[in-house]
């Protein structure tokens, strides 16, 4: 039985890895999705326990006390944190886990799963990335040059994922995140079968050793 395993998108503001996950959700049975906690209030269209847990201030920081979450970080004013539960009922349920995260979470889930497969989602030009902040129209300026402060840090980590997507048409790159993970897939397939299939020499070569001691 193939073992599954958490995958990361993460993305500056404006890249698209929001809509990218919302669209590999909808198209595949064996990936499910890890609904985060934040603080932050819902924005218009989002739903409490599909989009996000949403509570409060107070409410997070003692989920976080008592070690509820994988990983947390304060991004823009806000909490936001992935719940270990969220993680166990994915995987239990036979599942991958797709998780939306920016760089900071990402690096502490990398060291508490480190089965975890990570790829970054680049949009095609600065422009475009301004171009989707400014259709927001949920965010006042400041908002806004936190988000653009952020994305310049956010894009330097880019050489710590493993994979990166060029989001210019969605489309394609939703086919290239699912092959990233069916390609995951395949390659773990194949070491296990190797491994076992080594194990089984050894064990052999062993007990052949044995007949002439």
């Amino acid at each position: 039985m193939t073992s599954h395993f958490p995958v990361i998108l993460s993305s500056p503001s404006g890249a698209g890895k929001t809509t990218i996950a919302a669209a590999i959700l909808q198209s595949r049975k064996d990936i499910g999705y890890s609904v985060s906690c934040t603080t932050r209030p819902p924005r218009a269209g989002e739903v409490d326990g599909k989009d996000y847990y949403f509570v409060s201030r107070v409410e997070f920081i003692r989920r976080m006390n008592e070690g509820a979450f994988a990983e947390s970080a304060e991004v823009h004013g806000n909490l936001y944190g992935t719940l270990k539960s969220e993680i166990e009922r994915v995987l239990n349920n036979g599942q991958h886990v797709l998780m939306d995260v920016d760089i900071q979470g990402s690096s502490l889930l990398r060291r508490a799963f480190p089965s975890v497969v990570t790829i970054f989602i680049l949009p095609p030009s600065g422009e475009v990335m301004l171009q989707r902040l400014a259709k927001r129209k949920t965010e006042d300026k400041e908002a806004i040059v936190r988000r653009l402060e952020s994305a310049l840090q956010e894009l330097q980590a880019v050489e710590d994922y493993e994979y990166v997507v060029v989001n210019d048409v969605l489309a394609e790159s939703v086919r290239r995140v699912g092959a990233i993970i069916d390609a995951e897939v395949v390659s773990r397939e194949r070491v296990a079968g190797l491994r076992e299939q080594v194990a089984a020499l050894i064990r052999r070569l062993e007990d052949e050793l044995g007949t002439h001691t």
